[in-house]
């Protein structure tokens, strides 16, 4: 596995599919700043009003997946969601069909959010369950407060940059004020 983070204002990035995996996935792909296209032939309440005007009533096409760069599939059972997974290969598109290895082409991971600082574990789709539990400790580990932290390690590099100071330079003072500031044991 490689891990990447995709930026969703680059590449386009739709859901096929029903049901309380899709509410989740949906979710979550809002959290990293995704707003996709749901297509759901039949979607339950929550998901049709989660999707709300981004709902297609209907499973994509040939001609909708030309428009698309990652598809997540769940939900839809096993004949429908290989069917959309060799549809969506064939237009080099990349999918992922949840918890069903082999047609994977990626795998997302477990994430931990604090603004702008995202941890993630994966275990390649072999356990969810380890990565839910490892994710959790991660929570434990960084609390809320970590997206200020970012906030001000941030303002310090760009101001220290702005100011002359060598990448070095500041990396050293930026070990410096952590270790100050006891952020990290």
């Amino acid at each position: 596995m490689i891990p990447l983070a995709l930026d969703p204002s680059r590449v386009v990035i739709a859901l096929a599919g029903n049901g309380p995996l899709a509410v989740r996935r949906l979710t979550q792909l809002r959290e990293g700043g995704a707003d996709p296209v749901v297509f759901s032939p039949a979607p339950d309440g929550e998901l049709a009003a989660l999707a709300g005007d981004l709902l297609v009533r209907a499973l994509p096409d040939a001609k909708d997946l030309d428009t698309v760069g990652v598809l997540y599939v769940m939900g839809l059972g096993t004949e429908t969601e290989t069917t959309l997974a060799e549809l969506a290969r064939s237009r080099r598109v990349l999918v992922n069909v949840e918890d069903v290895i082999p047609l994977c082409d990626f795998h997302s991971p477990s994430v931990v959010r604090r603004g702008d600082l995202v941890m993630t574990v994966s275990t390649g789709g072999r356990s969810p369950t380890l990565a839910s539990l490892l994710r959790q400790q991660l929570e434990a580990l960084f609390p809320e407060e970590w997206a200020e932290r970012l906030r001000t390690i941030a303002d310090f590099r760009n101001r220290r940059r702005a100011e002359g100071a060598s990448m070095s330079q500041v990396a050293q003072e930026t070990r410096a004020m952590i270790d100050r500031e006891k952020w990290l044991p």
